[in-house]
């Protein structure tokens, strides 16, 4: 079968990496996110923005995958073309195995040079000595090419979604016979807008999440589980009956 799957926060909740909001705690707490979050905020203190993104993609990378990635991993060893579409900059997706991983807003674990846009192995993000524990300011490092500033290789508030991965899912969900919308709050444009493709094409909808949604009155099957729980069942599903009508293998509430 042809899975595409979106995921957001949610799917990485499990694994203790908080929401971008979430991660505002102590010290961070009196900035504004979207101060954070921008090229202009970059350009006016880039120490303060790349010592924070540093401080969280240190976390990033100590934490592990959970049950629900392992089991979309486990969906596509099993034979199943599973095409993941992700909101979430972690790569939890792939350190679980999942090897068609689409990062609509970049990856936390990268960065790029924000004049000329080169990129350093090591990437710089986790180089050096650990962050502080509240992310203190710390100046980023020259690019070799033309001496500018690394940022991190995220979409910031105010820029263009990378169009090769924005393509590539839109062509996933385009060819897919069930979308599975995992953990995400459908708020956040343009990937709030993926869903309507499957919709268009009467394609099943599944929704995996505890929480209503803007989604869930169009979506053909809510699953109000938590996304470890919901990949769980799903994975159960699929394993008894592998050739199945999608949309009778997820019409019943586990």
């Amino acid at each position: 079968m042809r899975i595409a799957l979106l995921s957001g926060a949610g799917m990485s909740a499990e694994s203790g990496i908080s929401t971008f909001r979430d991660a505002l705690t102590g010290l961070w707490a009196r900035f504004d996110p979207q101060r954070l979050a921008t090229p202009e905020a970059f350009a006016a203190d880039p120490a303060l923005v790349w010592g924070w993104y540093r401080w969280r993609a240190a976390q990033v990378a100590a934490a592990r995958p959970n049950a629900g990635h392992a089991g979309i991993a486990r969906l596509e060893a099993s034979g199943h073309r599973v095409d993941v579409i992700t909101q979430n900059v972690d790569d939890l997706h792939e350190r679980a195995g999942s090897t068609r991983v689409l990062h609509l807003h970049g990856r936390l674990l990268a960065s790029r040079c924000a004049d000329c846009g080169a990129r350093r192995a090591p990437d710089p993000i986790l180089g050096g000595p650990p962050p502080a524990e509240t992310g203190a300011p710390e100046p980023p490092p020259r690019c070799d090419a033309c001496a500018g500033s690394y940022r991190p290789d995220v979409v910031w508030f105010g820029e263009a979604l990378p169009q090769a991965p924005w393509e590539a899912a839109c062509a996933a969900i385009q060819a897919c016979e069930l979308l599975v919308v995992v953990g995400t709050s459908g708020l956040v444009q343009p990937a709030a807008s993926l869903p309507g493709l499957a919709l268009a094409r009467a394609v099943p909808v599944l929704e995996i999440n505890p929480d209503a949604t803007p989604l869930s009155a169009r979506a053909d099957a809510l699953w109000r589980l938590p996304a470890s729980r919901g990949i769980a069942a799903l994975v159960a599903r699929l394993e008894a009956a592998p050739g199945g009508d999608p949309r009778v293998l997820v019409a019943a509430t586990p």
